[in-house]
């Protein structure tokens, strides 16, 4: 009887918790220098994020959530799956093809990522939490910045400090926009320097890959995530999974956003 109190107690003041948070929303802020800014009116348009966190807790994690669209397209959002669960979230837009080409979307990411790591504790944040995630073009931006460690660097930082990486339906082949820019059919994969695959490693952050059903998928996207699942063990890395999403095509955010915040919770869970 005492147990099941006791569990009673701990269930009403966890939800009392998730009842009390509160939360805030900044827009548009701009996550290069101004000085940047003022030289480029479309970096100034694009190159703005948008936040939401909570306002009433400490040290929670963050999420730096990255849209699809091909590199050519798409606008940053805030998903709703995401929304009060004790959690920031950081929506980023990045400038986009053509009228910029590669690598300057990978820059922006990286920009986008630093800002973050410079500026998360001052809204109450814990920059040893920071996340990196996206769909699509925005998994394949959230991979590249995780796994080529050149593009954080630029900015002073790590990317062994990013807490995890978490890729939603991401390339793991240099993109298809990026093969257009080339002049390569799409259907013709290439790996080269601008591949996550380019760039495994044994001491990476642990990496979660989700992709939808392998037949209902974009070209070979699944595979692309199994064959980065098994190079990264082959090398050494001891936190990679692969997760398929039975039923669902490339459209597959969804259902996965509960597996993105369960990570979330594993890697907390288990940090030194």
């Amino acid at each position: 009887m005492k147990k099941h109190i006791v569990i009673l107690l701990f269930l009403g003041i966890f939800w009392t918790q998730a009842q009390t948070t509160e939360y805030n929303t900044k827009v548009n802020q701009p996550y290069y220098s101004t000085a940047i800014n003022q030289k480029d009116a479309y970096i100034k348009e694009r190159c703005v994020l948008d936040i939401y966190y909570p306002t009433n807790q400490k040290n929670f994690a963050t999420i730096v959530w990255f849209h699809g669209g091909g590199l050519s397209g798409g606008n940053k959002y805030i998903p709703e799956a995401l929304k009060n669960k004790g959690v920031a979230i950081v929506a980023v837009n990045y400038r986009l093809y053509p009228k910029v080409k590669s690598p300057t979307y990978i820059e922006d990411a990286a920009a986008a990522v630093a800002w973050v790591f410079n500026n998360i504790e001052s809204l109450g944040g814990d920059a040893r939490s920071i996340f990196v995630s996206g769909h699509s073009a925005g998994g394949y931006l959230a991979a590249m910045v995780g796994l080529d460690k050149r593009w954080l660097a630029t900015f002073n930082i790590d990317a062994n400090k990013i807490a995890g990486i978490i890729p939603f339906s991401g390339h793991t082949i240099t993109h298809f926009t990026i093969r257009e820019e080339r002049g390569i059919d799409g259907k013709k994969p290439i790996v080269d320097d601008l591949a996550p695959l380019y760039h495994v490693r044994a001491d990476a952050p642990p990496l979660l890959l989700i992709t939808g059903d392998r037949e209902l998928e974009l070209l070979g996207r699944y595979e692309e995530n199994a064959y980065l699942m098994r190079m990264m063990k082959v090398n050494g890395h001891q936190h990679t999974q692969l997760l398929e999403l039975d039923g669902y095509g490339h459209d597959m955010t969804e259902p996965g956003f509960p597996l993105l915040l369960n990570e979330i919770n594993r890697v907390l869970k288990n940090k030194p």
